[in-house]
């Protein structure tokens, strides 16, 4: 029997709603309570939605842009014998720097340079936290995930001087939050061929920054291998 994708969402909201009301919220919930992300719910249910559709798919989670490590953790808690690599300069980010990075994305660094910034309710802006890594590590062993260096990974610095230097043959699933044209842009290309046939990459800023969009536009054109499903944090599903 075929259900209705709507419908499918609508019970997992009732069976997230049972298990709160049981004293058992979703891991998802967890992280949103204790502040460790920025996503929105309907964002951090599309990613739980996909890392199920994966379940058979071979190769590793991987994240692109930590920040807090909210929906890192909900992603190597579905890694079950899998590696977890998560990549992240765990400081300030970087500046938008291509001319395909648009009016909004430039601004907003300025607000994050001029450390005007705001962290979830009230909280320090990750961004300006002195020990970033320490923080998420942390936040991963609270949940039960020690960044343990044999399942569980966090790569400190630019994505394009860590990414060479980790062993990663293959990849069922990607996470890119990074915002600007130029790091999208590095994401897709360094994990596209190392992707599994029927593996997801999730794009977190497709909507909300034009340089991001760009690179996945781009992206798309150039590889009729990969489809694009469309929502609030559109999916790349690899045929």
């Amino acid at each position: 029997m075929i259900i209705a994708e709507p419908l499918i969402y609508f019970v997992e909201m009732v069976i997230s709603a049972v298990r709160s009301l049981l004293g058992r919220p979703s891991l998802a919930h967890s992280v949103r309570k204790e502040g460790l992300t920025y996503l929105r719910p309907d964002k951090m249910k599309r990613i739980e939605q996909a890392l199920r559709s994966v379940a058979g798919v071979p190769g590793d989670f991987l994240e692109f842009g930590v920040a807090l490590g909210g929906s890192a953790i909900v992603i190597a808690a579905q890694a079950e014998g899998r590696h977890f690599h998560g990549f992240d300069v765990f400081e300030m980010i970087p500046p938008p720097t291509s001319d395909k990075d648009d009016v909004k994305s430039k601004e907003r660094f300025e607000v994050i340079r001029s450390g005007q910034a705001s962290g979830i309710a009230g909280e320090t802006y990750y961004g300006y936290r002195p020990d970033l890594l320490g923080d998420v590590k942390a936040a991963f062993a609270r949940h039960g995930l020690p960044v343990d260096g044999r399942s569980r990974f966090l790569h400190k610095g630019l994505f394009e001087a860590t990414w060479p230097e980790v062993a990663i043959e293959r990849v069922a699933f990607a996470h890119l939050d990074c915002d600007w044209y130029d790091p999208v842009r590095f994401c897709l290309e360094a994990v596209a061929d190392r992707l599994s046939p029927g593996g997801l990459l999730v794009i977190d800023d497709y909507h909300a920054y034009g340089g991001c969009r760009t690179a996945v536009d781009e992206f798309l054109g150039e590889r009729a291998d990969f489809a694009f499903e469309n929502g609030p944090n559109p999916i790349l599903r690899k045929n």
